[in-house]
């Protein structure tokens, strides 16, 4: 499904379902929480806020990003909270790939517009130390 204006798209409410998988250990964790997505500076904050259960840690964690307008309607680009730039996000085949290259780390993620309610999102962390999949789902909160 292709998305036309990924701000309208994202805007409100949505439940985040997160697994965690350290390849290297096999040890395994998740995430649940909400993301809200309201406006802000022109684009949208992106506010997640949710429990945290990894085998040795289980609290609260957070995650805020700023998506700026980019060049067409179908895109947003995305900004750590210290205004670092993260990694563009364009919808409009309804699918995106890209990476962010955080030395000595590579981020690579993959996008899929499952419905006008779901998102999915696949994350690949990459570098000496790590070796990540994470995997998420958000659903529009409705009501």
């Amino acid at each position: 499904m292709s998305v036309a204006d990924l701000r309208a798209y994202l805007a409100g409410s949505w439940r985040v379902k997160r697994t965690l998988l350290d390849r290297s250990s096999g040890t395994r964790g998740c995430f649940d929480g909400t993301v809200l997505f309201e406006s802000e500076d022109g684009g949208l904050g992106q506010r997640e806020r949710g429990t945290i259960s990894w085998p040795t840690h289980t609290g609260p964690a957070t995650r805020d990003y700023l998506l700026r307008p980019a060049a067409e309607p179908a895109a947003l680009d995305i900004y750590f909270p210290d205004g670092r730039f993260f990694h563009t996000l364009n919808l409009s085949a309804g699918e995106w790939t890209t990476l962010h290259s955080c030395a000595p780390d590579t981020y690579y993620v993959t996008y899929h517009v499952v419905s006008t309610t779901r998102l999915d999102y696949e994350w690949t962390v990459i570098g000496p130390d790590k070796n990540l999949l994470l995997t998420t789902s958000l659903f529009r909160s409705t009501g």
